[in-house]
């Protein structure tokens, strides 16, 4: 269930109610008249279940309700009410399934947001991935997945593609590239000084690495496993159920091909580099269009649950 906060323009509180009262799947409904300050307003409150949620959302933005008044939304974790799960049993399909798609695009923008927070976090990605292709390492390879926050422009820009939003994917195509770029650049000099302690070295690079050699050797299981981890991470973001760590695992596609490219590049062997920024872009090209898929089907299938709702 969702918890909906709304700060009404008085002579607006009748419609608001009005759409309200008529959506499938709302309860719990309250009026206070006059209650609020900044914006003048009366304070209405509601609980809706997931799945309906996104269709009422867009209904009150219609009503202009984002520009005179105030749409705050809220998870419920309990809500122990025979009404809420009556509600729930009206709502079309399933809350697991449901897609907020404003929630969705609040969210990919924080994500996709070009910050020092967010270059350091790739860039230290980066440089742990580093360690782990060097050392043939995959519990370093895991520690980098847990690290990397690429996801979020990654998503950022699926959604933009989907929303038709230009702002939304320049602001996460800058993220993406610029803090490649940062993160990869930094990861070289971060070689260079680790072959100058001793700790990396020419031979380990070139050596045999069963591990991690995948990373710089792109083929069709790059891109299937760059489809199938667009899905997944997708759907961690839109699925009301999903683990976090579903969204973050998406990291083994992209981090250990640029930490790779950039240790091959502080050690001059281009070949490498080149595969592993192949690699990248291939992993990056994969996760963006299984995502936008993905985003697709779930609009379609809402839509469509929405129009047979409407006939029934």
């Amino acid at each position: 269930m969702l918890h909906l906060r709304l700060i009404v323009p008085s002579d607006r509180t009748e419609d608001v109610v009005g759409v309200i009262e008529k959506t499938v799947g709302t309860t719990h409904l309250v009026v206070v008249p006059g209650a609020c300050r900044d914006p003048a307003g009366d304070l209405v409150l509601c609980d809706v279940a997931r799945e309906a949620g996104d269709g009422l959302i867009a209904e009150l933005r219609d009503l202009g309700l984002d520009r005179s008044g105030s749409i705050a939304v809220e998870e419920i974790g309990l809500s122990l009410s025979t009404r809420a799960e009556q509600a729930e049993k009206d709502a079309p399909g399933e809350g697991a399934d449901a897609v907020l798609w404003e929630q969705l695009q609040e969210a990919t923008h924080e994500e996709s947001t070009l910050s020092v927070t967010y270059v350091a976090f790739l860039t230290l990605a980066t440089m742990i991935a580093a360690c782990g292709v060097v050392l043939d390492n995959a519990i370093l390879v895991v520690g980098a997945m847990a690290v990397g926050p690429e996801f979020g422009p990654l998503a950022g820009i699926c959604t933009a593609l989907v929303r038709g939003r230009p702002r939304l994917a320049v602001r996460s195509l800058t993220a993406l590239v610029v803090g490649f770029a940062a993160a990869m650049a930094l990861t070289v000099l971060f070689s260079l000084l680790m072959d100058a302690a001793g700790l990396f070295t020419d031979g380990m690079l070139h050596g045999k690495r069963p591990n991690t050699g995948f990373v710089y050797a792109p083929d069709w299981f790059s891109f299937v496993v760059g489809l199938l981890a667009g899905a997944a991470g997708t759907l961690s973001l839109t699925s009301a159920k999903s683990g976090a760590l579903v969204g973050v695992a998406i990291s083994v596609t992209t981090v250990p091909a640029a930490a790779n490219a950039a240790v091959a590049l502080a050690y001059g062997d281009l070949g490498q580099t080149r595969g592993s920024a192949e690699q990248l872009l291939l992993n990056l090209l994969a996760i963006v269009l299984a995502g936008t898929l993905t985003l697709l089907a779930q609009k379609s299938f809402w839509a469509w649950q929405r129009r047979r709702t409407q006939r029934a």
